[in-house]
């Protein structure tokens, strides 16, 4: 009786599981499949690799339902986490516009890789459909030892030289980047103090602290407007030089009545004033107007140029004697 239910049990518990791994991967396989079809027809290098990481992902969660653990999180440390990353950050810092991902640089390459892409699977069809594949038997007896073990038996065990060559392959492909990004050096390195001279000697002694930062009184994100200097005119070297090699940067004239508004006090920065409008300073406009401080006479009494009069310095000068 207790057999009969035991074994009734692990029938029940097999079922489910199977059910469960076939729902998991008729959600996981479409996803996979959508993520490697948008890597290929994507115009985008970014775009690209956020597909080529989805498709990683779930590869990495099918392997999980496969009680392959140790391949599920190499597949996200490595692929998705390291080599995704690097590819962004890669993509990010270079730059790859829109306009450049639709030349085609080789002229027919996408018919010889639609042509290449039908002999490999009627290649596959042909290999697979003729393979006799065992019943499985289920990776508690493939695999008694753990899932790690097994894999660690297989490749430095059964598939040893084939590990050793993709190693020496990194390996050369390592050097080989190394070398051809090297820069030899054939002068001797200047030192902080010489390059602080140069700096001084060659460059604009304004910017001598350091270049502005773009954007400064500006009402939205403005990496591309130039900033103001403290007599309120635009600098033009604080706009990075990437931007104005490809022509985004804005120039001075179109945010200049904005900057007339808005000054680092609330008055209009001097460079930038509008003529015509008669503004005068403060203290000009008094002095030509005739303002209060008009009717207090030059003369503060006989004050010499050090502000004490010549009775005070007399006494000064008996008390000293």
């Amino acid at each position: 009786m207790l057999t009969a239910v035991a074994a009734q049990a692990s029938e029940t518990s097999t079922s489910s599981g199977t059910t469960g791994e076939e729902v998991l991967f008729w959600i996981l396989a479409p996803l996979a499949v959508l993520g490697a079809l948008g890597l290929v027809l994507s115009r985008k290098a970014v775009h690209g690799a956020l597909f080529l990481a989805m498709t990683m992902v779930s590869l990495a969660l099918l392997f999980l339902a496969l009680e392959a653990p140790f391949l599920g999180v190499v597949q996200i440390v490595v692929y998705t986490g390291a080599i995704m990353m690097l590819f962004l950050f890669v993509i990010m810092l270079v730059g790859v516009d829109a306009t450049d991902s639709r030349v085609e640089t080789i002229r027919g390459q996408r018919g010889a890789a639609a042509l290449a892409v039908l002999g490999v699977l009627v290649l596959l069809t042909a290999v697979t459909g003729r393979a006799a594949l065992p019943d499985p038997i289920g990776t508690d007896e493939a695999t008694p030892d753990g899932n790690v073990y097994a894999i660690a038996d297989l490749i430095f065990g059964r598939y040893v030289w084939a590990f050793e060559v993709v190693a020496i392959v990194l390996i050369t492909a390592a050097v080989g980047a190394m070398a051809l990004t090297h820069k030899e050096r054939v002068t001797r390195r200047l030192t902080q103090r010489e390059l602080s001279e140069r700096r001084f000697r060659d460059g604009d002694p304004r910017n001598a602290a350091g270049l502005p930062v773009p954007g400064v009184y500006a009402r939205h994100n403005a990496v591309d407007t130039p900033a103001l200097l403290p007599d309120g005119t635009p600098a033009e070297s604080s706009v990075p030089a990437v931007l104005v090699a490809r022509g985004a940067a804005r120039p001075a004239e179109e945010f200049a009545e904005d900057i007339g508004e808005i000054g680092p006090h609330g008055q209009k920065p001097s460079g930038l004033q509008p003529q015509g409008e008669g503004d005068q300073p403060e203290g000009d406009a008094t002095a030509g107007e005739g303002g209060p401080n008009d009717d207090v006479p030059a003369d503060d009494g006989g004050a010499d140029d050090d502000g004490a009069r010549p009775d005070q310095d007399e006494a000064d000068g008996g008390d000293a004697r």
